[in-house]
């Protein structure tokens, strides 16, 4: 039996594009940063009272780590972030207050896959300005 050139190439791509279906997508699957509060390059005139991420899977609560920092690179608080008992995607650290600047978010976590994901983003802080009598 002979087969086309066309026809083989066709069944080449199609097992390729099968075993992609079947274990591409999970192979590169890892928790993704989907949103957070503040957001991202967010400049608001109050300062936040907590910063919340959440991802698109469960996270491993014993290895995740969120750290705020201000723009002289101190860490505005010691605290440990906290996870809703009701959602193992989400997690939020407690914030004292902060003052008018630049802070970064850095965090990280290990999803359930074994993935660790690192990141960073900013948020700004105005100083508000004074009434007008």
């Amino acid at each position: 039996m002979i087969f086309s050139q066309r026809t083989v190439s066709a069944a080449v791509w199609g097992g390729v594009f099968a075993i992609w279906l079947a274990f591409g997508p999970g192979a590169y699957a890892h928790a993704q940063l989907v949103k957070a509060e503040p957001a991202r390059r967010a400049t608001m005139l109050e300062a936040p009272n907590q910063v919340r991420l959440w991802f698109n899977e469960e996270i491993e609560k014993s290895y995740a780590s969120v750290t705020v920092l201000d723009s002289a690179g101190n860490a505005v608080t010691a605290a440990k972030p906290a996870f809703a008992d009701d959602d193992r995607k989400s997690l939020a650290l407690a914030l004292p207050p902060l003052l008018p600047g630049k802070y970064k978010v850095k965090f990280r976590v290990l999803s359930v896959d074994g993935h660790v994901v690192e990141s960073s983003y900013e948020f700004t802080v105005k100083e508000k300005l004074p009434e007008k009598k």
